[in-house]
């Protein structure tokens, strides 16, 4: 799904109209209808509305919900915040219809007007705002909002939260922000939903499809996408009926020091859980026994030093690699890092300490082959990078750095991040709190792996392998709850992940 930016989102919305064609109010219509019924599924009769709405366009949305609802017999009380007495064409029209049903309380509040009463039994509709915000929400308005957010109401905002930027960072702001339980978008995601800074104000979620036309969205280039699943089943390759290993490619992944196996192990199973016709996991000797024994499936390649990573295989089998998971940073491992670099020709994934190494060794990164993958979390991140003050400034870096250096950044956590040589970003849609535990990124680097030996171009392998890597962790949350997860279950789960995609 395309992430549009306001802008964008306005110029759909007016080829909709134009091109359907639609009479705007019957658009504002049927997006409010989408409002409208999901907060019918979400809210009990018992439970009264209160909607509080600017008179612009977002105002507009809410005054047709606000009808909607009336009319199906809830509880609802309206208030316009006039911050301006200008109105937009079919804010004004929906007034007139809401005003002609006698059964609902509409009031104008001004600055030199009590706010209205609000407790925490109370359902709170924001529609003040909406995402065509430009500047900070200072003044009488300010305080309406900072009303809403101390009364305990819970609060759904239509579209956005109002005070929020819908495209930069507003945590700088000094103006007052809806705090919302959630938020319903309509047909796409706005780029502000998907930073952890805005989990205060968005809350939970949703995208409601309002219909506006496929073959504009089509063609609008955009820097930003939401991977659902209809994108990742598209990218899944079939298996020909008489196929063999060989088909499915040949893996290095060189993982695993003293004390560290367990990476390594955990690595090498969901590669080939990923489909690798063929894995060989390079590790120092003491890791020889325990793969064997954990993983028959696996062929071992040993490292001539006991203990950590000193020197690659011979390179000539294999047609993907990935390096990282428990590897140590030990200086004899750095120069093997750097001479795998300089003779292999494939793209590597690089993770755990192999980004370590290479933070300390930034020259290094230039010789790393076009369409390498990097899978850091925020703190390896920031190592390889450089320190950013916001998620904004540090996605905007993860952008140049993967242009800059011709590769592929996976930057890990909620909505984990895929930024491509092109300056392109993909937000994930799966995954939750309960993969936060040791080993999940170890699996994660696995499945890419599994993936690239396949022949998935690096840009699908990690499109494909982050969100099949959520999925497998949400199945095993159903199974296991959040907070019993360990890394092993993302593994055992990935499974039945690929059945739910095909």
């Amino acid at each position: 799904m395309k992430i549009l930016p306001v802008e964008k989102i306005r110029a759909a919305d007016a080829y909709t109209i134009q091109n359907e064609p639609i009479p705007s109010i019957d658009l504002m219509e049927r997006a409010a209808m989408q409002c409208f019924r999901w907060i019918k599924k979400q809210v009990d009769r018992k439970q009264e509305l209160v909607f509080f709405c600017g008179s612009g366009n977002n105002g507009g949305d809410g005054l047709v919900a606000a009808r909607l609802l009336a009319l199906k017999k809830y509880s609802v009380r309206v208030y316009i915040v006039r911050f301006s007495e200008k109105e937009s064409k079919d804010f004004s029209q929906n007034l007139k219809r809401l005003e002609n049903i006698k059964k609902i309380e509409v009031r104008n509040i001004r600055e030199s007007d009590p706010l209205p009463e609000l407790n925490s039994e109370n359902i709170v509709i924001d529609a003040i705002f909406g995402s065509g915000l430009s500047r900070p929400v200072e003044g009488f308005t300010a305080q309406v909002i900072r009303h809403i957010n101390q009364s305990g109401a819970i609060t759904i905002a239509i579209d956005t939260p109002s005070g929020l930027f819908s495209d930069k960072n507003s945590g700088e702001s000094s103006g007052a922000i809806i705090e919302a339980d959630y938020t319903l978008s309509f047909q796409f995601p706005k780029f502000a939903f998907l930073f952890p800074e805005n989990d205060k104000y968005v809350g939970e979620w949703h995208v409601l499809p309002i219909g506006l036309l496929e073959d504009f969205i089509q063609q609008i280039d955009v820097e930003n996408y939401y991977v659902e699943k209809w994108d990742a089943i598209q990218l899944i390759k079939p298996r020909n009926k008489y196929a063999h290993k060989g088909n499915y490619g040949h893996a290095l992944l060189i993982a695993g020091s003293y004390g560290k196996m367990g990476a390594a192990v955990m690595a090498s199973e969901s590669a080939l859980r990923a489909g690798a016709g063929l894995l060989t996991t390079h590790v120092p000797k003491c890791g020889y026994p325990i793969l064997q024994t954990a993983l028959p499936e696996a062929m071992v390649s040993i490292d001539e030093n006991e203990q950590f990573f000193s020197k690659h295989p011979d390179l000539s089998a294999y047609n993907a690699i990935a390096i990282g998971p428990g590897l140590s940073k030990n200086k004899a491992s750095q120069q093997a890092l750097k001479i795998l670099i300089q003779n292999s020709k494939l793209p590597m994934i690089f993770d755990a300490d192999a980004i370590n190494i290479l933070s300390e060794n930034k020259t290094w990164i230039s010789f790393v082959t076009a369409g390498g993958i990097f899978t850091p979390h925020p703190g390896e991140f920031e190592r390889l990078a450089g320190k950013s003050t916001n998620h904004f400034e540090r996605n905007k870096m993860q952008r140049e750095f993967s242009v800059k250096h011709r590769v592929y950044v996976v930057l890990k956590g909620a909505h984990s991040c895929i930024s491509t040589p092109e300056g392109k970003c993909f937000f994930n849609s799966t995954g939750n709190p309960g993969m936060a535990s040791g080993g999940s990124g170890d699996v994660l680097t696995g499945i890419i792996l599994g993936l690239l030996a396949q022949n998935y171009h690096p840009q699908e392998a990690c499109i494909l392998g982050v969100y099949i890597h959520g999925l497998a962790g949400d199945i095993a949350a159903q199974r296991k709850t959040q907070q019993a997860i360990i890394a092993g279950d993302i593994t055992a789960n990935l499974g039945r992940a690929f059945k739910k995609l095909m």
